[in-house]
Formats: C-alpha cells, structure tokens, sequence
C-alpha cells in the first residue's frame, strides 16, 4: 500500500477516491464517526436477538427460507453457511481492481451504520484490503438483486475458505491470510448476511466503468477537435447562441469545452472554414456530446447514491429493523443502460468523422490520407478497426435489463442485471477510447498534410501529443501499434 489514507465514513466516497483504492492500492481506514454508527446498529441487533424477534436473516432463513425460525443455538452457524451456500458464481475471475473496488464499497456501506453488522467484520474487511489480500470471484452469478454470489466468494476467502490472491499468488483462503498476517473474520449473528447483502460489486465495478468513460469522453473532445482542424470545419455550431438558442441537457458545456481548445488559432475565430455547413458528425458534436455527458451525470450520481446510502435487507431506520426492497437497481440499471447508449451514439459520429477525412470528396486531400500517392494504402484498412470498434460499441448498447428469470421459489421475482449493465459500460468506454486514439492518428495526419497550418492553443497541444507517441504515415506500415501505443499512453495519465 502507498500514498495517503482514505478515510471511510466522514464524508461520502467519491468515485476517484474509491478508484484510488481499488487501482492505486491507497489504503483505507474506517473513521472514527462510522466506528460509531456501526457499534450502534449493532446494538439494535443484539436487542432483536434478545427479544426473540423474526428478523430476516438473522432469526429466519434467507430468500425463500423466511418462513423459518432459527434455533438460537445456530444463529452464528447460520451466518457462516450463507456464504457457502452462495458462492454459486462461475465464469472468467473479477480482476483484482474490482475486487479491491468491490471490497471498498461494501466497506462504505456497511460504514453508514444501517447494517447491524460487528464492527469486528467490518474491521476485517478493511484489513484484507490493506494487506492486499484479494479473494477469486468468479464474474457470472448476480443478476443485482443484491450481488449475492460476488460477495459471497468473498466472503469465503475471508472466512478462510475459497481462494485468494496475495502478491500475485494465488493459493487458499487459509492460506492466503496467514501470508497476509490476517485472522479468519470473527462471524457471529447477521456478519455472514451483511457481508453479502449489498450491491457492493455492481457498486465498485460501475465507479471504475465510469472513471473509464469520462476518461474517454475527455479524450473524444479532443478528437473532435483536432478533427475540426483537420477538416477545416464551420465551427458556427460551437457558438454560444447557437447552443442557447436550443438549451438541451449538456449541449452548451460541451461547445464549450471543444471551442475552448480551438482558441488561438483561425479556426476558433471561424476564419478557415471550408464549407457553409458540414456534415452532421462534425456539426452535431455539442448537442452529442453534451447528450453523452449527461448521461454520465446520471449514472454518476446512481453510484454515489449506492456507495454512500444503506441498501440492506432489512435495514436499521429508527432503531428498529425493517424489511425493504432497497436492494433494487433498476434506476441504477437504466441510467447504465442509457450511457451505454450515449457511447454509441458519440462513437458513431467519432468513426464518421475519421473516415470523411480519408474521402477526397469531403476533405480535399489525397485518398486514405497517404502521401505516397494511390500505389499505397495509407489509412484505407485502418477503417476496417475503426468500423469493428463502433459495431461493438453498439453492440453493447443493447439493453441486458429485461426479461429474467426469478429465483428463490418465486420469491425474488424482479432483478435489474446491473452487474450485466456495469460489464457492458466498462467494455464500452475501452472500446471508445481506442476509437478515439484512431481518430486523433488521422487527424494528425491530415493536419500534417495540410502543410502549415495554424492550429489553436490546445488542438495544437494535441497535436503535439499524438506526435510524441505516434510518427506521421509515410510509406505503408502497420497502423494498429500506432493506434495502441496512443491509447496506452492516455490511459497511463500521460496527457499532462
């Protein structure tokens, strides 16, 4: 672990400061005022259990299990099997920055102090984290009524059972926590269902999927822009009139932001337009972008409201228990669904763009943008990428919320498939990115082609970057390393 302590429970946690732990490895503490909270609601547990109540999950069975009493003799026992029993997850693993993400936001649930449960398992979980103790969880088996299987796989590595990953090496449970210096977290009654009632893994997996998209949302502002110099673009459609004129959600800050790097040069004074109107990929980039940032804003605010809110089953309002459906994602789900459409909407105007510059026709310059004359290719095959990253873009923006089977005898007859959604986001925003890397390599090029021209303050600097990391084409040669090192580079932080 490295870098300054994130402290849980003072204040909300924010997207970035959870990115910090689960990609940065920055350590976590619990503060002092969750400490409190969580000692309390525990109290309202151990009341429950000395007053004989039925409380589901604690005095009762879980999912269609509520209709029966635990003995008292077993309540602790319980809790242990619920784990197991749910630690039905298959497929391809969680990396180990979803998994740290995954632990972190169950952390900062249970932090709210609605969960009842002992501060001794929450104390654990944040151990394990520091330690970089990092459980196997499958990736297939929550459909986000609760992310009961991720959490459970968790749970069973801190239980000393399942497996774990420490230092790159993966190994038992068992064994992996007396590597990590680390006990067996200490389960006693309601520990083994606070551990796995939450939506912690849709929770921490959307916060990554979201720092990747507004990472590549950045970046296509800067394609376009960079395209606009290329292409010689009416940038009429970046006024503040213009955009005022239709006020939609997002559309004016994202003029805003793409005139902004065109400053300094002719084209932010409107002096080297070529044509009176240009096709809709570059006069619509405002009112799409702004459409996508909104969006975002949407999905944003969904995950903080799951990271910084209780959603427990049942949950501890006013000292009392009470059952709830608080665990629902569907509002969560839509507003994933709907960004995962704005992506596609923003990718398809991005590869439009890319290829109007390789078109005579529309950009004035030599076919493919090769200067070697037509017995090369130049950029001719670099469509073929460009195309095979829009159609999966769009593909994932299909919706993967609808239609699912219920569970639990019929109890559990409604989910939202966030975590479906979340997978989707993030395979999105990576695919985004790299478009946008290929869009910026041929206006580069083409800006190149022009010969000297005059670019603006920060299109200029873009320029500059694409140039450091990708040569101008010459004589044919393969373009998708270009492309690569590019996006590698803006995904390390390197913009500067």
């Amino acid at each position: 672990m490295s870098g300054e302590t994130v402290v849980i429970g003072d204040g909300p946690l924010t997207i970035e400061a959870l990115t910090a732990i689960a990609r940065g490895r920055r350590p976590a503490a619990l503060s002092t005022t969750a400490q409190d909270r969580i000692r309390a609601a525990r109290s309202v547990i151990e009341k429950a259990i000395a007053d004989d109540k039925p409380v589901y999950g604690l005095t009762t069975g879980l999912g269609a299990g509520v209709d029966t009493r635990l003995s008292p003799d077993d309540l602790a026992a319980f809790q242990r099997r619920v784990a197991f029993a749910r630690a039905v997850g298959v497929g391809g693993e969680m990396p180990a920055e979803e998994v740290r993400a995954m632990m972190a936001a169950r952390i900062a649930g249970m932090s709210v102090g609605q969960t009842g449960v002992s501060l001794a398992v929450t104390q654990a979980l944040v151990d394990a984290l520091n330690a970089g103790f990092h459980p196997i969880v499958p990736s297939i088996g929550s459909v986000g009524a609760a992310d009961l299987a991720p959490l459970a796989h968790m749970a069973l590595a801190l239980l000393g059972d399942g497996e774990a990953e420490i230092g790159g090496e993966r190994m038992g449970g068992g064994e992996a926590l007396k590597r990590a210096g680390l006990q067996p977290v200490p389960i006693g009654p309601k520990d083994g269902h606070a551990l796995v009632v939450a939506n912690a893994a849709s929770a921490g997996r959307g916060a990554l999927a979201l720092a990747d998209v507004r990472l590549a949302l950045d970046t296509l502002d800067r394609a376009a822009a960079l395209s606009m110099e290329a292409f010689g673009a009416n940038i009429s459609p970046l006024a503040e009139a213009v955009n005022a004129a239709r006020p939609a959600p997002g559309q004016l800050e994202a003029a805003r932001t793409v005139y902004a790097l065109l400053v300094g040069g002719p084209l932010g004074e409107n002096k080297a337009s070529r044509r009176v109107q240009d096709p809709l990929s570059f006069r619509c980039v405002a009112p799409v972008h702004g459409a996508a940032r909104t969006a975002y804003a949407e999905a944003e605010a969904m995950v903080l409201l799951e990271l910084n809110h209780s959603g427990d089953n049942p949950v501890i309002v006013d000292r009392q228990l009470k059952s709830n459906g608080n665990f629902d994602m569907t509002g969560f789900t839509l507003r994933f669904e709907a960004l995962s459409q704005a992506l596609s909407h923003v990718a398809t105007i991005s590869a439009q763009r890319a290829l109007k510059l390789m078109s005579p026709a529309y950009s004035d310059q030599p076919r493919f943008l090769t200067p070697m004359g037509q017995s090369r290719t130049g950029f001719a095959t670099l469509q073929k990428a460009i195309s095979a990253l829009e159609g999966e873009i769009r593909a994932r923006a299909q919706p993967a919320t609808l239609a699912l089977l219920h569970a639990a005898d019929g109890v559990e007859d409604h989910a939202a498939n966030a975590p479906a959604a979340v997978t989707k986001l993030a395979e999105a925003a990576e695919r985004l990115l790299y478009l946008a890397a290929c869009e910026m390599v041929v206006a580069a090029q083409s800006i190149d082609l022009r010969g000297s021209v005059q670019l603006g303050q920060g299109t200029a600097r873009i320029r500059d970057f694409v140039r450091a990391h990708v040569d101008r084409l010459e004589e044919d040669r393969p373009s998708g390393p270009d492309v690569s090192r590019l996006a590698e580079a803006i995904w390390a932080g390197q913009w500067g």
